[in-house]
């Protein structure tokens, strides 16, 4: 024993804190990382192979991925964007446009995963944004914090209230409804919409990154001169491709990749790189006039098909691996057929050659594709977001069957008819039958990482609860809070608060469980009411880019700095946190256990 913790508590502890500490400070996968972690609590005989594999057979993650197949037959018959065009119209103030932005989104993310409405509203918002002559970041972040509210309404609206609610079964024998925690998160998402209407001036004003791109000069685009170019040999005024039309030439390299002087007589060499500034469409033609190809090709001849392309926009998320790096330095565009033409970093156009640009996060990156690039293909479609798909589908009868399979799964749980796992087996059953999506887009749809992940935490929590720590902490916040259950019961929502800013809710979740479950037994009350308090704790994180996936979404389309989400952020978490207790008492209120 060592300060209260036998050996196999602390092999614990250094597991969780190594693990997080991987998960911040590197690029690594965090399926990877959270599976490591499992083998390390099985090697060292913390868990034995039931315990460690358990969380891959829960039926909490099970559900969760048969639901990623309802998702998808919802959103490949278009009813996610028929709600955008009839509940968004053309509101008359700040107010009614937020209002009107986060119900919808919050209803949606109530019964779908919360980053897949955030990913398809973004470029709406940002459309909608300049029709209202409201900067983009005013509404972004209220976007993706309606999809954390919203997500607490109903126990499949996010993963920490599945996770919870499983292992509250686990423990207890007893089911969740899948409405129970809709009261309590619909009264947290009106308090918060309120807040966000009356907070409007903390929300930044930030210049979209788009707009970058938008005007003349605006975009750089690198091209090189191949070996059978008819200009090699001439000065670049006899060539005339110094000043060209919505455009200039900005930097030349020779092959010594050295800088040259723009000068009306520098001669043109094969092999030669020249950075342009100007219109797309006006570089894009002189490139085909002057028979010159993208600089990240090493060809030898002039093809004519090197333009017949579409410009496609990406933001490099948090984790990226392309953090630090430079395009020209990976072989990205190769391996997908792609062309770096421009970089923007918080709306502004940088000043350098594209594929020189070192990257940060919530970089704006601009590329020539392929027509009807499949984003889904791209090879580091985990590290970059695409949001310009053109692929809306068509709305008819199966955007009306597929509403219908989802309202009939949420009804027959909720009036305890059939299990929550069985109604999503039959959903998804539902959607592949009446063809709301074929086999393959079902597939695509399951996002394995959040699998391991979900199954991983819930390993996680079952060490914490099986080596004692849970007990441990529990008593030591109750040396510390004393035996008021309401302040118990707000110290660990606001410790789960602030550790979900850091760390995936999901793991917030299914660590926090055994810790709040065995301070309300401790106290001698019924850990139910306790348990919904830390379900909505965990999913509103409001302080850091980083504590969610949906504010990663935001933030290279909004053009956010890190510190914008503190200052609106902070107020948010401790308003949220309020709302929650209060309401969690009023409709659950604390039941001594018998």
């Amino acid at each position: 024993m060592f300060l209260g913790f036998g050996i196999e508590a602390w092999i614990t502890i250094v597991t969780v804190v190594g693990m997080f500490m991987v998960l911040l400070t590197t690029k690594w996968r965090s399926d990877v990382v959270f599976l490591g972690a499992i083998g390390i609590l099985y090697v060292t005989g913390v868990l034995d192979a039931k315990e460690a594999f358990a969380g891959f057979s829960g039926t909490s993650v099970i559900t969760v991925g048969v639901l990623f197949v309802v998702v998808a037959g919802l959103t490949h018959t278009g009813v996610l964007y028929w709600i955008v065009k009839h509940l968004l119209g053309i509101p008359n103030s700040y107010g009614k446009a937020v209002t009107r932005l986060m119900l919808p989104v919050a209803f949606l993310s109530s019964f779908l995963s919360n980053t897949t409405v955030v990913a398809l509203f973004v470029k709406v918002v940002k459309m909608w944004a300049k029709k209202l002559g409201v900067a983009p970041s005013k509404l972004l972040i209220p976007l993706s914090y309606a999809s954390g509210m919203g997500g607490v309404c109903t126990l499949i609206g996010t993963p920490p209230n599945l996770i919870i609610s499983g292992l509250y079964e686990e423990n207890t024998g007893r089911a969740m409804n899948i409405l129970t925690t809709t009261i309590p998160g619909l009264f947290c998402l009106f308090i918060g919409v309120l807040s966000i209407i009356a907070m409007r001036r903390l929300l930044p004003d930030r210049k979209a990154p788009e707009s970058a791109f938008e005007s003349t000069g605006e975009y750089t685009v690198e091209l090189q001169v191949p070996s059978d170019n008819p200009h090699i040999g001439q000065t670049l005024s006899e060539a005339g491709l110094i000043n060209i039309s919505g455009g200039s030439l900005i930097k030349m390299y020779h092959f010594d990749n050295i800088p040259s002087p723009i000068m009306e007589d520098e001669p043109i060499m094969g092999g030669d790189h020249m950075v342009y500034a100007g219109k797309i469409a006006d570089i894009a033609e002189m490139a085909v006039k002057h028979q010159l190809v993208s600089a990240d090709h090493h060809v030898f001849r002039y093809d004519e098909e090197e333009f017949n392309s579409e410009v496609r926009t990406a933001y490099v998320n948090f984790h990226s691996r392309l953090i630090g790096t430079a395009i020209g330095k990976t072989t990205i565009e190769k391996e997908n057929n792609v062309y770096l033409a421009a970089v923007s970093r918080r709306g502004e156009r940088i000043n350098e050659a594209p594929r020189d640009v070192v990257l940060e996060a919530g970089d704006t990156l601009l590329f020539f594709c392929p027509k009807h690039f499949n984003t889904d293909q791209f090879s580091l479609k985990n590290d970059l977001c695409f949001f310009d798909s053109e692929d809306i589908p068509n709305f008819g009868t199966g955007t009306l069957i597929s509403m219908a399979i989802m309202i009939a799964m949420v009804v027959v749980s909720a009036l305890g008819i059939m299990p929550l796992l069985q109604c999503a087996f039959l959903a998804a059953a539902a959607m592949l039958l009446f063809r709301c999506c074929n086999m393959e887009q079902a597939m695509k749809a399951v996002n394995w990482e959040i699998l391991m992940v979900f199954a991983g935490s819930a390993v996680l929590g079952t060490a914490i609860q099986k080596t004692g720590l849970a007990e441990c902490l529990a008593n030591s916040i109750l040396d510390i809070c004393g035996t008021n259950p309401l302040v118990v019961m707000t110290a660990i929502c606001f410790v789960g608060t602030f550790i979900t800013e850091f760390i995936s809710n999901t793991a917030a979740g299914a660590m926090f469980f055994p810790i709040m479950y065995e301070a309300a037994e401790k106290l001698g009350y019924d850990p139910f009411p306790f348990l919904i308090a830390l379900m909505i704790s965990v999913s509103c994180s409001f302080a850091t880019p980083i504590g969610s996936p949906t504010h990663m979404l935001v933030y290279g389309p909004g053009g956010y700095r890190f510190s914008d989400f503190m200052r609106i952020g902070l107020v948010m978490n401790v308003i949220i946190l309020a709302a929650n207790i209060l309401i969690v008492n009023i409709v659950y209120p604390l039941t001594p256990l018998q």
